[in-house]
């Protein structure tokens, strides 16, 4: 056996390489579109017999997933001679190096010399639209979640034991247990990786026009008192088209993701949590808020106070995390008291409850399609922050005079 030993590895590390290789190729020519397997390839057996029940991959992510399967059907075998370990650390190596491609296939990942690591002279084609980046997602998250865990069940499914020799190696097979749920978490790690370089590039693609100029500063807030006489009352632009962003891609997903939901869900908290998190951190905003010559007033104030409460709406059980909520609470109070500073009482001078509630409310139904009032409790119920209470403007408000 420890003869055979170099030569079984060697072996294995050739088939990676294949599967590396050949799904490369195809990543040059995938046009990010999902469809069930193609001719040629092999269904999975437990529902073959329905194709609504096949995935849903693009053509290289279908090439990748039958070439595993094939791949930990040829080693099962090997377990005997303890190799298994060494198959199921080969497939995370390339399932990394896949998603670094899927990684490279987003438009602004030419200008993030990280995520190009270790992808040599390969050459992807780009996923121009948000429906193929979002199919980038579902090819990552199904090969995470479902398939590629199927695929590493074959390693044991073959190697059938007795029950007198399972209570022997009961040890054994715990760890096992753990290993495998460690390698897991280290599948769901890597999309979790594409997911974030997803959200901060639609997130910077926000934030920031085609020439590098910000949508989201200081100054927008701080001139509306010299500049505007008699203000328009609606969220700012970029805060409406985040919102108008999270529907359409939620829409995508409805159909991408099913019996995904969660990651689903999750992705769009998570590009909520990307651009709200860039205001809570920019320095330079909160420079000029705070200490900049000149100070924000009360018509910046009502706006931005607006645009807070917008989120907070729009997001309640759908786009908003507890933690992303909490922050955009401790936003508005750093507001409200770089206001009161200046010697003003802000519960004095902005309108009542109702009004940033009808105001946001109204705008919500214009870009959502006539969406239920969000305020009033209408959430997912599957939501992972179905539990959250909608904040009150009066409770927020007394977060900055308190």
């Amino acid at each position: 056996m420890k003869q055979l030993r170099p030569s079984v590895e060697q072996a294995l590390d050739s088939n990676l390489r294949r599967i590396e290789e050949s799904t490369a190729a195809l990543a040059a020519a995938d046009d990010w579109i999902l469809t069930y397997p193609p001719t040629g390839i092999r269904p999975l057996a437990r529902s073959s017999g329905n194709l609504a029940l096949q995935p849903k991959l693009s053509s290289s992510a279908h090439r990748f997933n039958s070439m595993v399967q094939d791949f930990f059907e040829d080693v099962g075998p090997l377990v005997s001679l303890q190799l298994g370990g060494s198959a199921m650390d080969g497939l995370l190596k390339i399932f990394n190096s896949y998603v670094n491609l899927l990684i490279s296939a987003l438009p602004g990942s030419v200008d993030d010399e990280v995520n190009l690591e270790g992808l040599g002279n390969k050459i992807v084609r780009m996923a121009e639209t948000e429906d193929q980046q979002l199919a980038l997602l579902a090819n990552a998250s199904l090969l995470a979640e479902e398939l590629l865990p199927r695929a590493a069940m074959k390693l044991y499914s073959m190697n059938p034991v007795s029950k007198d020799s399972l209570r022997r190696r009961g040890p054994e097979n715990q760890n096992r247990a753990a290993e495998q749920r460690a390698w897991k978490r280290k599948l769901n790690r890597m999309v979790e990786k594409l997911r974030d370089s997803f959200c901060r590039q639609h997130a910077l693609d926000l934030i920031f026009t085609e020439e590098g100029d910000t949508r989201l500063s200081a100054e927008m807030y701080i001139d509306m008192d010299n500049t505007v006489e008699d203000p328009e009352w609606v969220p700012s632009a970029i805060f409406q088209e985040l919102y108008a962003k999270l529907n359409k891609m939620a829409s995508v997903a409805a159909d991408m993701f099913v019996g995904r939901e969660r990651f689903a869900t999750l992705l769009m908290m998570r590009l909520t949590e990307a651009v709200m998190l860039w205001l809570s951190d920019d320095q330079s905003f909160w420079e000029e808020v705070e200490e900049g010559p000149r100070a924000l007033g009360p018509v910046g104030l009502q706006q931005f106070y607006l645009d807070m409460q917008f989120v907070i709406l729009f997001g309640q059980g759908r786009f908003l995390s507890r933690h992303v909520h909490q922050v955009i609470l401790d936003i508005i109070d750093r507001a409200m008291r770089a206001f009161s500073a200046t010697g003003m009482d802000p519960d004095r001078i902005l309108p009542s409850d109702d009004w940033f509630i009808d105001v946001a409310q109204e705008s919500i139904s214009r870009i959502g399609g006539g969406r239920a009032r969000v305020a009033n409790g209408d959430r997912e119920v599957n939501s992972p922050t179905a539990s959250v209470s909608a904040q009150s403007v009066s409770s927020v408000r007394s977060l900055g005079s308190s």
